[in-house]
């Protein structure tokens, strides 16, 4: 009885279908905020994939940027590297991997002077989920049928 129950448990296990994950979205715009320690200013910037772009004495290159459909869990990644601009002239790497907009404090570049963290990706040409769901109506805030809603003092 057992062997039969394991082997119809196995062929059930077999066949049982496995959950499907969503493409990641890659976006040509990885969007970042700053913090200067010094002034104490938060400044928000977008850097498009592959160019870098300077924030104080960091470069900043984010390689790739992807985030999942709406109809998905959240997950915004980016690949990032961060060189710091030396005094001397030249550049060292200071942080190279990946960041989780869900997760700012996890892998974000923590420098004497500025942190940089990734906030998110976007594509400025792809509809916003909510310019996608034509055809549903807006939801309503008062009574159906249009007119005033009389309230009663309560005593």
């Amino acid at each position: 009885v057992y062997v039969v129950s394991g082997v119809i448990l196995t062929g059930i296990l077999a066949v049982a279908p496995t959950p499907l994950r969503a493409q990641a979205i890659q976006n040509p715009l990885a969007v970042f905020a700053g913090l200067d320690k010094i002034t104490g200013r938060i400044t928000t910037f977008e850097i498009p994939v592959n160019e870098v772009r300077r924030f104080g004495a960091l470069n900043v290159y984010p390689r790739i940027c992807n985030s999942r459909p709406p109809t998905e869990e959240p997950k915004t990644t980016s690949f990032v590297q961060v060189d710091e601009n030396l005094l001397s002239g030249g550049t060292r790497r200071i942080f190279s991997g990946w960041m989780l907009a869900e997760s700012p404090g996890l892998n974000a570049v923590e420098h004497p002077v500025y942190d940089v963290w990734l906030i998110g990706c976007r594509d400025p040409n792809r509809k916003s989920f909510d310019d996608e769901q034509t055809g549903i109506p807006p939801a309503q805030t008062g009574p159906a049928d249009g007119q005033q809603q009389e309230t009663q003092p309560q005593e």
